[in-house]
């Protein structure tokens, strides 16, 4: 019988997520989290199949949490289910060590034949995302999608202040100083060739909607 952890802060999403599991898979024992403290607790406890996260979850910690988690399970499959745009965020986390990604936005049936490839194959890449690897490999000056500049760090920074987070609150939520993260904006805006907030913003909508 296969072992499922799902970290989820939405109790009607765990529900959906449950079912769509059921109908991919017939016998699964389920476990539940909804922070990434209680995940880990679930963990350290039991041995897993398949780990189904968001990433925008309480105590979470952007990236670094893919990193504790492969520090106890280093071979367990990790989908990704979040809310997070795919176009900007997907690769990195495949970067990061996931083994899959895919939005909540996504439809029912994408879901499910991402649930049934991580069961069966230990993996997912959606065809959006597959396109976009590809258009990057091919792209001769540098990275078509100027996110891709971004390190890791500096993709998380930017999404708090895209979010309105104070420089203090991020901050804390990083466990970094606040002068280190004035330093990664203005890395952001020097990357992405930006000089304000507002062109920020502009500048991220553009990409979202045309990926470069």
């Amino acid at each position: 019988m296969k072992k499922i952890l799902h970290v989820e802060n939405h109790g009607i999403v765990r529900l959906a997520i449950r079912y769509l599991i059921s109908e991919v898979e017939s016998s699964f024992e389920f476990y539940e989290a909804s922070s990434f403290g209680d995940a880990i607790q679930i963990l350290e406890a039991n041995p897993l199949d398949l780990l189904i996260m968001d990433v925008l979850i309480p105590q979470g910690d952007g990236f670094r949490m893919i990193t504790r988690i492969r520090e106890i399970q280093p071979d367990l499959p990790i989908l990704v289910l979040t809310q997070l745009p795919e176009e900007l965020y997907a690769i990195h986390y495949l970067k990061a060590g996931v083994s899959g990604f895919i939005s909540k936005s996504a439809s029912n049936n994408d879901i499910r034949d991402a649930i049934h490839a991580m069961m069966n194959v230990g993996g997912f890449m959606s065809k959006r995302t597959q396109r976009q690897l590809i258009n990057n490999s091919f792209e001769k000056k540098g990275h078509s999608n100027p996110l891709e500049t971004l390190s890791q760090r500096e993709l998380e920074v930017m999404e708090m202040l895209l979010d309105s987070r104070w420089t203090k609150e991020i901050a804390q939520t990083l466990h970094i100083t606040e002068s280190s993260v004035s330093t990664y904006k203005a890395r952001i805006f020097e990357k992405l060739k930006v000089v304000s907030m507002i062109e920020l913003y502009i500048k991220v909508e553009n990409i979202k909607n045309t990926g470069h």
